[in-house]
């Protein structure tokens, strides 16, 4: 029996137990993360260079491409040095900061593909109000917004995850930190208080879709 105060790491999920297929998954990690730091890459380099791209389309396009790449350069790193070396463990500190991050970049994303569908549906359905709406200002405004909700959120759901008790040890069932699988360890019942915030979350990101579905319609 463990606690959270005695625990320094956690051992992550075991993808290969024999050393040509760990060696199969660090390759398959790695074309993941050049095509990610590629194509994404692409996309922030070309907004940022042609004044021709600076609309808000590919302004909030180079935002998403930003969170793609983030939240890919969050976890495949990790599960390629595990899988290279031959090891599971992960920091009690780099967990959190790993879940913290993942969950930024994510939230993050979804936000700005809200937004994206509504600049999508004002240029369509509004066209004259187009530069009012979505003008230089609006649209920094709109993505700050993004940003800051995301890091609150992700704030709100590190802090409040690994402020639980952990008493049923250190084994994750996953090859990245998510929080089900550490509330898995926990031993009180404070961790309804994170279910319910992921409840609420969910809530949140359903509505999101909503809006995202019926901007097309």
């Amino acid at each position: 029996m463990s606690n959270s105060s005695s625990i320094r790491h956690f051992l992550l999920l075991a993808l290969a137990d024999t050393r040509q297929l760990q060696l199969l998954h660090f390759c398959l990690f790695l074309g993941i993360s050049l095509a990610a730091l590629l194509g994404n890459g692409l996309i922030i380099s070309a907004v940022a260079c042609s004044h021709h791209l600076h609309m808000p389309m590919f302004f909030f396009l180079l935002n998403l491409a930003l969170t793609d790449l983030g939240s890919i350069l969050t976890t495949v790193p990790k599960a390629m040095h595990n899988s290279l070396w031959d090891t599971r463990t992960i920091s009690y500190t780099g967990c959190a900061a790993q879940l913290f991050f993942f969950l930024f970049f994510i939230s993050a994303e979804l936000a700005l593909l809200t937004i994206m569908c509504y600049d999508r549906y004002v240029s369509i359905c509004k066209p004259l109000h187009y530069g009012t709406l979505l003008g230089s200002r609006a649209c920094a405004h709109m993505a700050t917004a993004a940003w800051a909700s995301a890091f609150l959120s992700s704030l709100l759901h590190t802090i409040n995850t690994f402020s639980l008790p952990l008493c049923h040890g250190n084994i994750l069932g996953q090859f990245f930190c998510e929080i089900p699988h550490i509330l898995k360890l926990s031993c009180s019942k404070s961790y309804l208080r994170e279910l319910g915030l992921i409840v609420f979350s969910i809530s949140l990101a359903f509505g999101c879709f909503v809006f995202i579905v019926f901007s097309y319609v």
